[in-house]
């Protein structure tokens, strides 16, 4: 009987690890990111987040988006906009996966996958609360298949 009961946790456990949910999935069940992912599509990147492989997404909010003066993602989401949402967005994506505990007291500067101009965050941990450039992360650590979502407060916007 423990043998039969021992079985099924451990196919329970690699059906569960099978149908675990990529970035985009996660963000769509999360039900805040309504915009990230509508700018995410119109940047053409959603496909991008869904498939790669060890990714770390600091994800603005609906929230975070709202802080952003009228009009401008409206403006973003236009398809004359779509390499300057793609720069935006991009800025928001390593290409490695950064927990919240590997990340040390003081800041450290790391590289996103955003092509040309200014490619690097500046990340910092003071206490309990981790910082990325001039956002908070509101949430930590929220796991994906092909990679982690840290929630963050506002939208990051490069400085190229």
């Amino acid at each position: 009987m423990k043998r039969i009961l021992a079985a099924a946790i451990i196919a329970t456990g690699f059906a569960a690890q099978a149908q675990a949910a990529n970035i985009v999935e996660t963000a769509q069940s999360a039900g805040t990111f309504g915009t990230l992912l509508a700018a995410a599509q119109a940047a053409g990147l959603a496909d991008a987040l869904a498939t790669g492989d060890n990714l770390t997404v600091f994800a603005p909010s609906d929230e975070a988006f709202k802080k952003l003066p009228a009009g401008t993602v409206e403006t973003l989401l236009k398809p004359e906009n779509r390499d300057q949402l793609a720069a935006i967005l991009s800025y928001h994506v390593l290409p490695r996966v950064l927990t919240a505990n590997q990340i040390p007291t003081g800041p450290i500067h790391v590289r996103t996958i955003k092509q040309g101009g200014d490619r690097t965050l500046a990340v910092a941990k003071s206490g309990g609360t981790v910082t990325v450039d001039n956002a908070t992360v509101v949430a930590a650590n929220i796991r994906a298949s092909n990679g982690i979502i840290h929630v963050i407060d506002t939208v990051m916007l490069p400085s190229n």
